[in-house]
């Protein structure tokens, strides 16, 4: 499975942003996926994910109530809407997945994505 994430971008802090990460396998409805983040200077952090059916998803505490991942199978495609970002937002994300034999099973380890994008870089001035 090949991985493109795109959407990132220089806003000022409080703006949004859509992330997206488009898959070349079908059905991408096998795989869960996932978003992780690097900052400069730092190691890579998870930040959220989706089951392979969409009906499950899981933040971490920092993004909770601003970010939603998302999924449309049929497009092939993950989402991270990111709203009322923060300077602390700024990283390069990843997204990332893996074949998943339960629906609603979520992967939140990045040692259990065997797929990853490219990254894209998303930076919040103050």
């Amino acid at each position: 499975v090949q991985l493109q994430a795109s959407g990132g971008g220089l806003v000022q802090a409080g703006a949004s942003l859509r992330l997206s990460c488009a898959a070349s396998r079908r059905p991408f409805s096998s795989y869960a996926a996932g978003w992780f983040r690097q900052a400069p200077g730092k190691v890579r952090e998870f930040v959220t994910a989706i089951s392979r059916s969409g009906a499950t998803t899981y933040y971490t505490d920092s993004v909770k109530g601003r970010f939603t991942i998302s999924r449309d199978n049929a497009k092939n495609t993950v989402y991270l809407q990111m709203n009322t970002l923060k300077p602390e937002d700024t990283a390069v994300y990843y997204c990332a997945a893996d074949y998943s034999v339960r629906a609603h099973e979520v992967l939140t380890d990045a040692s259990e994505f065997d797929y990853w994008g490219q990254g894209t870089l998303v930076t919040v001035s103050s």
